[in-house]
């Protein structure tokens, strides 16, 4: 996305929008946060260069747009019949609340329109729609969510679907979408129990998909036959697209297991036995077609030429390639020995 002043004045009311929603006191001035940053980011989708970015872009206003009214509704129907201090004693309230909000991060069952829309960005927009625009979203779900039956069959929807929908999808886009689903469920579930290790999880994240994004631009990648034959001249490259993507399945001992190992013993000692299951074996499924994708790119339709020499514009690239390897596999080591140090 080429960074001009008007698009430099959007990205900057976007973060904008989303610190007014963290720092209201009122669910009215969250509201407004929400707005500024999803007025701010609509112009961002438009690009010339992609014809598919029209359609991404009004499909995303109107689906945002229906949760942003739907969340307003609830919130005034709220003011008028009850005093705030209610809601938060009442389950009822608190899932309906909740909904407008799961439909914005696109938490299952509203995540249908995720998919289709990501297919149509660039790769920036890609990484501000997976991470900077759930960040308020999310904090207002912190406030609000409660462990009942409701929000375990939200966690459990969001991890199933999250892992079977990546099955025989051969685009990068729509994986990634898929598997930020199923992180959701991950997520919803450390606000569920209570703790703030969900903010490890959403930075252990965030780190994760910049390094996928990074790299994928840089190849060029957009479906996943062109890691087939496309990389034979950059192997490292191609190896740290792998071991990145098996980092955000969570693969131990890379980075990506960390917060996934915090909220597995979180969920062991609040005797959710059942819902660490579905997780665990969600992850599971999406480290079978992580794997399965590394081992057919990797190992069966790995050709080329024995004479082939070795491109030397890779070394350019290869400090920073170094640090993204460096990040990915010492990163459990080190999150290893903060834990105990404390």
């Amino acid at each position: 996305m080429p960074f001009n002043s008007i698009k430099i004045l959007f990205l900057l009311t976007l973060i904008s929008g989303v610190l007014i929603s963290l720092c209201a006191n009122s669910w009215l001035g969250a509201w407004m946060g929400l707005e500024i940053n999803l007025l701010s980011f609509i112009p961002l989708l438009s690009s010339k260069s992609n014809p598919f970015s029209t359609e991404a872009s009004l499909k995303y206003f109107l689906i945002q747009a229906m949760a942003s009214s739907t969340l307003l509704f609830l919130i005034l129907l709220k003011m008028n019949f009850h005093e705030m201090s209610y809601m938060m004693k009442s389950n009822l309230w608190n899932n309906f609340m909740i909904m407008p909000l799961l439909m914005k991060i696109a938490s299952a069952p509203f995540h249908w329109w995720l998919p289709s829309i990501i297919e149509g960005l660039s790769w920036f927009n890609c990484f501000i729609m997976l991470s900077i625009q759930k960040i308020a979203p999310m904090i207002l779900i912190s406030y609000l969510i409660i462990n009942n039956f409701f929000m375990q069959c939200i966690i459990s929807l969001s991890a199933v679907i999250g892992a079977i929908g990546g099955f025989n999808q051969m685009s990068l886009r729509k994986i990634m979408a898929f598997s930020s689903i199923n992180h959701i469920g991950w997520m919803l579930t450390a606000m569920m129990i209570g703790s703030n290790s969900w903010l490890i999880y959403f930075q252990i994240y965030m780190i994760n998909i910049l390094l996928i994004i990074n790299l994928l631009l840089n190849s060029n990648l957009i479906y996943i036959q062109q890691t087939f034959n496309l990389l034979n001249n950059k192997k490292l490259m191609k190896t740290l697209v792998f071991i990145s993507i098996l980092s955000l399945g969570g693969l131990p001992p890379l980075l990506g297991f960390f917060p996934k190992w915090i909220i597995i013993e979180l969920m062991i000692h609040n005797s959710l036995i059942f819902t660490a299951f579905i997780l665990v074996m969600s992850s599971l499924l999406t480290l079978f077609y992580y794997l399965r994708m590394m081992y057919t790119t990797i190992l069966i339709l790995n050709t080329e030429m024995t004479w082939f020499n070795q491109n030397s514009s890779n070394q350019k690239n290869f400090l920073k390639m170094m640090i993204t390897l460096s990040c990915i596999i010492w990163g459990m080591l080190a999150c290893t020995l903060i834990i105990f140090m404390y």
